[in-house]
């Protein structure tokens, strides 16, 4: 995120708020996404109250910088692009895109000096149809058609966290250790052969047909991951104390 102008970053418009708490609640998920205005059309409650801060958790600093707007129009006037997020098809022709791609498209227009918006509406009704209207596009979120409502902060951290993505760079998956070493294959290879000692009295690895086999499938539940020393010195314990030896 580091180098992202505060220009470049999509402005969030809530339309008619009902709660503080949604308010505060949504600030937070703004912050949690790099995202940091928002817009406040015809706000029911106080946003810079109390029950606001406190379900801001921390992203406060959003809250008591927010523009105040009487109108929808007037909230967008200086917004190039602007989007609508609806959960229900209108009788309009727009152009319906998935959060995910509304986001590519929010974060090339801002290179290019055009600066983005997104409407979310009351929690109780959703956007008007003269807000969504006045957006250039929908953004529909994809959900399960018998139950698609979301809460509204919830909806501002899926949109948001779409945009987030396309300004970092994903971490690929890794192997959190917590400073082990991962065991080399001498290793684990000498732990398999201790195992089969210890295995060597048990009736089951005395079928000499069944024992490669079972053998095999002990190595392989063991060559699945990626396993520690410590992990290895744990398992040495473990059979040692089972064997009797306690060590």
């Amino acid at each position: 995120m580091k180098g992202i102008d505060f220009m470049q970053k999509p402005v969030i418009v809530l339309v008619q708020p009902q709660l503080a708490e949604n308010v505060g609640m949504a600030a937070r998920a703004m912050m949690n996404c790099g995202l940091e205005e928002m817009r406040l059309v015809a706000p029911r409650e106080n946003h810079t109250g109390e029950k606001a801060v406190a379900a801001s958790s921390g992203a406060e600093k959003i809250l008591f910088e927010a523009g105040v707007f009487a109108t929808t129009r007037e909230a967008v006037a200086d917004l190039g692009l602007v989007y609508a997020t609806t959960a229900r098809r209108r009788n309009m022709v727009k152009v319906v895109e998935t959060a995910e791609a509304a986001a590519g498209e929010m974060a090339q227009k801002s290179r290019e000096g055009i600066r983005c918006g997104i409407l979310f509406g009351p929690e109780r009704t959703g956007l008007h149809n003269d807000d969504v209207g006045i957006a250039d596009k929908v953004i529909e979120i994809p959900l399960n058609p018998a139950h698609c409502s979301l809460n509204l902060s919830q909806a501002v951290l899926l949109v948001g966290y779409e945009w987030y993505k396309t300004q970092i760079e994903v971490p690929a998956v890794q192997l959190v250790t917590n400073g082990g070493q991962v065991a080399d294959k001498e290793k684990v290879l000498h732990f398999f052969d201790f195992l089969g000692e210890k295995l060597a009295g048990c009736k089951i690895f005395q079928d000499e047909e069944k024992r490669p086999r079972m053998l095999l499938n002990l190595h392989n539940m063991f060559l699945r991951r990626e396993i520690t020393e410590p992990e290895l010195n744990t398992l040495y314990g473990i059979f040692n104390y089972l064997s009797g030896k306690k060590e």
